[in-house]
This record gives structure tokens, C-alpha cells and sequence, in this order.
């Protein structure tokens, strides 16, 4: 299929974008969408904003901005509501994070200052390192829900919006594994008024946007919707749905040289990862907990690209380990070390030493964005439950059950761009190219 008469609806109106947690990631979102307004800064990194594609044959020499080709709302025309568990404006929370310098800060003030958060869910037996102030109290998880509910039509209304889209921008929940409650619609609704014990406050977001027909990105790697209740809504509700944590520093740098070294048969043996970070995702980490959450989302990217099973000979014996210390000085600029120990020809052993010193908020920035206006490009073409083309931009890509989800960057990429090609009525791309050559005729 190459061709499509998929109907887009269009991007008038505003567009608001709700981000559970309010700190480093969601603040230098929101300053950087000031200050790129304002013209005093450029949007790099955002494939929606910067991005251009090919269309047609190489030939052809045809090519488009992304945002030419589809239909996304227009950065003018978006505005910044969310949650935290303190009650700091968007301005005082970025002052605070210390991730953008303070003159640019002060460029922005004014745009910031007006972004005030509201009451968050908040569960201590999730988030054990630090502690909420301003949350919201119930009786049962369903009062929370009802309230976030309440939050979500409350802003739409006061602010004008066409449109809503809600990306997960808060800390790393514990660890937790599948219970019946997150089976089904019926068993999480009555979870939720049997305040059980298993269902999260990211749950708890994720169901109250979903119900309220708003679009949800996970960008940790929380539990969200990932169980098969919220994704059986989401398909009711006719509802776009992705994640699972933003791929920023680390594992980004994973999913480049993985599947180049799979590429060339090269063998491995061992990928030793450790970072340090020093802000408050860093603190949230260092309890167990919630590093179980993040280790079990960082390790799935070796195993799922390699496919040991296949190449047991190449990736059957891999060690690998993946460590995260909180360090406070190091505050927003994470840096991670990789060790990875490969063999090649006759099985000689050789290394490969990696130190990416990143900027953890300024990697994730640009994600929020691109997703936000996918998402709700996503919903305007009716496009509901899994948005697998977007995996380019996680950790953890869902993708339909019994599927196999695709690591490779490169990969996600051609997957995310033949996605819109598809919308636009352009012919998908393969990259075969023997129709140059006369070898298959056109």
C-alpha cells in the first residue's frame, strides 16, 4: 500500500499540552517553545520543527520540511497546563533545576511565571526519595481520578483549547509487576474504587486522559499504558497511545552503535553502562525501587536488537549491567560511561570506549515536543490505541501484542517517516534501488 485517503483533520485552534511534572524536562520544554517564539533560540534536536524527509525516487530530488508535509500545530498556537507535588511556577521550577542559564531565563520570564501547576496524584510508596506537598487528597483512587478529570476539562475550558495532548514528564515509579487489576477495563475501574494497592498514579493519569478523549505518551518507564486495561480503553475510546521512556542519552547512543555492530557480525561480549546524574530523577533513582523500573527498560534494548536466539554464537553469552549513581554536582549533565568488549574475525577481542557527557533535560526537550505535536497529528487522522511509528523516541516501544518491537534508530526512523509519506499520498520508500540500474522496471 502506498497511497492513502486518510482524512487529517486540520490544526486550527490551540492546542494545550498537560505534562505530569512540572521539574527539569517539562520547564526547559516550555522555555525552549518561549524562546523559539521569541527568535532568540533555534529548535534544535525536534524533528518536527527541523526535520526534512525525502520524497519520491533520489532522482527526483524532492524533499520536504516535516512540517510542511503534514498538517502539526503551529508553536504560536500552543499553550502549558500539568501537575507536580510542588506548587512552584514553571519559572521558579526551571530557577531550581538549574538546567538553562539565568539570562535566558529572564528572556522567558514572563511566558513561564504564567505556567502554574496543579495539585498532583502523588503515592509515597511509588516515589519513596522525595516527598509531595501539593497533592490531591480522596477517598478512593476514583475520587483522584475524577479530579484529574476535572483538572483536564477545566483547563481546556479556561484556556481556550481546540485540542489536548498529555506526555508523563514526572519521576520514575517503583517496580512493579502485572496484577489482575490491570487485565481489563472492569477489573482496573473497580481497582481504582478499591483503592488497590497496585494501580500507580501514572495509572491513574493515564486512565483520566484517556477518558477524557486526550492522547498519552508515556515518556518514563513507568507501567502506564502499558497494561492491557488502559490499551483496551484507549481502542474503545478511540484514544493514541505511546511509549515507554524518552531515549536521551545512554541508551540512545545504544541503539546507534547496537545495530551497527549486528550489521557487521561483529560478536559481544560484555556492555558495561554506568551513570551519574545529580537531579531529581537522579535522587528519585537511587532507591531501588524505582531503578528496578528504569533497569528493566534499559536492559530490553540489547536483547531485542541482537536477537540472541537467532545469533547465539554472536550475543548468546552478553553480559550486561547497567548502573545509575546519584551525584549531586553533577545536577542536569548526566554522563555516561560504556564499556562494551566485542570480538570479531577468528574471535579476537576488541573494546569500545564511550563518555557521553549529556545534558539530560536538553536531549528530552525537543522529544516532548515532537511528541506532543505527533500525538496529536496521530488523533486528528484518527489514528488510535498503539502509535508503534513512534518509537523512534523511546527506550521501550510498544507495539501491538505477540510483536516483536523494533530497537533499530535507523529503522524507526524510515518506520516514522514512510508513516507520514503514507499520510501525505507519497509513495512509501524501501531504499531497494534497482530500478536505477534496469534491473526491475519501474
Amino acid at each position: 500500500m502506498t497511497k492513502t485517503d486518510v482524512s487529517i483533520a486540520p490544526a486550527t485552534g490551540k492546542l494545550g499540552i498537560l505534562l505530569p511534572g512540572m521539574g527539569a524536562v517539562s520547564t526547559t520544554f516550555i522555555a525552549g517553545i518561549a524562546a523559539v517564539n521569541k527568535g532568540i533560540a533555534e529548535p534544535i534536536g525536534s524533528l518536527t520543527q527541523m526535520g526534512r524527509m525525502r520524497l519520491g525516487k533520489r532522482s527526483e530530488n524532492r524533499s520536504a520540511t516535516l512540517k510542511e508535509f503534514v498538517p502539526l500545530a503551529d508553536l504560536k498556537n500552543v499553550c502549558f497546563g500539568g501537575w507536580d507535588i510542588f506548587s512552584d511556577n514553571a519559572f521558579e521550577a526551571a530557577s531550581k533545576a538549574k538546567v538553562l542559564e539565568n539570562e535566558l531565563l529572564q528572556q522567558v520570564k514572563p511566558e513561564l511565571s504564567q505556567v502554574k501547576p496543579m495539585p498532583a496524584v502523588f503515592d509515597p510508596n511509588y516515589i519513596t526519595q522525595i516527598t509531595g506537598e501539593y497533592v490531591k487528597k480522596g477517598h478512593t483512587k476514583m475520587d483522584l481520578a475524577e479530579q484529574l478529570r476535572e483538572d483536564i476539562r477545566n483547563f481546556k475550558k479556561n484556556n481556550g483549547c481546540d485540542r489536548l495532548v498529555m506526555v508523563w514528564c514526572a519521576s520514575t515509579e517503583r517496580y512493579t509487576e502485572p496484577a489482575p487489576c490491570h487485565q481489563t477495563i472492569q477489573a482496573f475501574e473497580q481497582g481504582l474504587r478499591d483503592n488497590d494497592p497496585l494501580i500507580a498514579p501514572s495509572q491513574i493519569y493515564t486512565y483520566a486522559a484517556l477518558k477524557e478523549r486526550v492522547p498519552y505518551a508515556n515518556g518514563s518507564p513507568n507501567r502506564s499504558v502499558e497494561i492491557p486495561a488502559l490499551q483496551e480503553l484507549a481502542k474503545e475510546l478511540r484514544v493514541a497511545i505511546c511509549g515507554s521512556d524518552f531515549k536521551t542519552g545512554q541508551t540512545f547512543m545504544k541503539t546507534l552503535l547496537a545495530p551497527g555492530l549486528k550489521s557487521r557480525l561483529l560478536g559481544l561480549s560484555g556492555w558495561y553502562s554506568t551513570n551519574i546524574l545529580g537531579n531529581r530523577d537522579g535522587e528519585v533513582l537511587a532507591d531501588p525501587g524505582s531503578f528496578k523500573t528504569k533497569e528493566v527498560s534499559k536492559l530490553s534494548v540489547l536483547e531485542q536488537i541482537l536477537e540472541p536466539d537467532t545469533y547465539p554464537s554472536l550475543y548468546g553469552k552478553v553480559h550486561h549491567q547497567v548502573q545509575i549513581n546519584y551525584y549531586p554536582p553533577r545536577g542536569d549533565n548526566k554522563e555516561g560511561w560504556d564499556n562494551i568488549d566485542i570480538f570479531g574475525w577468528l574471535g579476537y577481542p576488541m573494546q569500545i570506549k564511550v563518555n557521553f557527557l549529556c545534558r539530560d533535560s536538553i536531549l528530552a526537550a525537543p522529544i516532548v515536543l515532537d511528541l506532543a505535536l505527533f500525538m496529536d497529528l496521530a488523533q486528528r487522522c484518527n489514528f488510535y490505541g498503539i502509535q508503534e511509528w513512534l518509537s523512534f523516541y523511546f527506550k521501550s516501544p510498544l507495539a501491538a501484542p505477540g510483536l516483536k518491537p523494533e530497537h533499530d534508530l535507523q529503522v524507526q526512523l524510515l518506520k516514522l517517516h514512510n508513516t507520514l509519506r503514507f499520510l501525505g499520498g507519497e509513495e512509501l520508500i524501501n531504499h531497494l534501488g534497482l530500478t536505477y540500474y534496469g534491473i526491475v522496471e519501474e
